[in-house]
């Protein structure tokens, strides 16, 4: 088959920038969100990740290191090839349907991107009801970024057609699609994926067998555990140990400027799955409460303007 429609479930962090990247690369791109509400949060998300793509398109005439891979293929554009993919990105971002219709989002299309939040029963029901919507042709994935497929295939009422593509954050730049899929995956569909992947100017890396985290977050999520624990112990404050992390290693940012850009819910969803955070005693039930109460003061991350810094 030929991916063209594409809807993507959730407008957060990490689904609108899939929405956006997706109709940048030329797909026909339906955003599928809960409520009227949750629209008018997605709509200023899209906005601001349509300024980054314009004002680094920009920036590429005249600094070669504002490159993004994911903006373009090639790195060497002249001003005139700079201006045109400005305009795609407009257009792009002027494309993008939205509606909280099941039916409305599922029909007809060809690949349907699950980026919901990481709350294994609000998964099930998703799927149990989108089940009642999709067409025959149509391939499902999770962009989940701990959970594995084999948890809700049978819930999908296709699990042959369905596995797991995961993002990084800021996809623009850091163009990475894991693809996963679980024991009964077809690899027709599997293959399918991949090369969507490729066509929106991500770099596909195939796992040859479920993981937990997959590859990068088997990897991300001790490493912001450590540092929420420091800071949920009192060891010291999240302005420190960044530092700490950034001065010896070289690396950009620490695991506090991470956890922003990541987003507080979907950290807090993730520890709260560790069945020692009901525990306020242990470090899993400090950072679960630590997080909670940032959530609560509306303070979620770089998209709210503030999480454990302010932007």
């Amino acid at each position: 088959m030929s991916i063209k429609k594409v809807v993507v479930a959730g407008g957060g962090v990490l689904g609108s920038q899939i929405a956006l990247q997706t109709a940048y690369c030329g797909f026909d791109v339906t955003i599928w969100l809960r409520s009227e509400g949750s629209i008018e949060r997605a709509q200023p998300k899209l906005e601001r990740f349509k300024n980054i793509y314009v004002d680094t398109l920009e920036k590429m005439k005249t600094d070669a290191s504002a490159y993004c891979r994911g903006l373009s293929k090639k790195a060497d554009l002249s001003s005139e090839e700079l201006d045109a993919l400005k305009e795609q990105a407009q257009n792009a971002y002027d494309s993008l349907k939205l509606t909280t219709s099941y039916e409305e989002a599922a029909k007809d299309a060809d690949l349907i991107i699950e980026a919901i939040s990481e709350n294994p029963e609000q998964k099930i029901a998703f799927y149990q009801e989108l089940a009642k919507h999709m067409e025959d042709k149509t391939i499902l994935v999770t962009n989940s970024s701990t959970l594995l497929p084999s948890m809700f295939a049978e819930y999908t009422g296709r699990p042959e057609k369905y596995l797991s593509l995961h993002f990084a954050n800021t996809i623009w730049a850091n163009n990475t699609a894991e693809v996963m899929g679980h024991p009964g995956t077809e690899q027709k569909y599997y293959d399918e994926v991949v090369k969507f992947a490729e066509d929106i100017n991500m770099i596909p890396l195939k796992l040859k067998k479920e993981q937990p985290g997959y590859i990068l977050n088997s990897l991300l999520v001790p490493f912001l555990n450590a540092g929420q624990a420091l800071l949920a112990n009192d060891v010291a404050d999240h302005e420190t140990i960044d530092k700490t992390w950034i001065l010896a290693t070289g690396s950009p940012a620490g695991p506090f400027h991470i956890l922003d850009i990541v987003g507080l819910e979907t950290a807090y969803n993730i520890v709260i799955m560790n069945p020692e955070s009901k525990d306020p005693e242990t470090t899993p039930g400090k950072i679960a409460k630590m997080l909670k109460e940032k959530i609560d003061a509306g303070e979620t991350g770089i998209n709210a303007g503030k999480g454990f810094y302010e932007y």
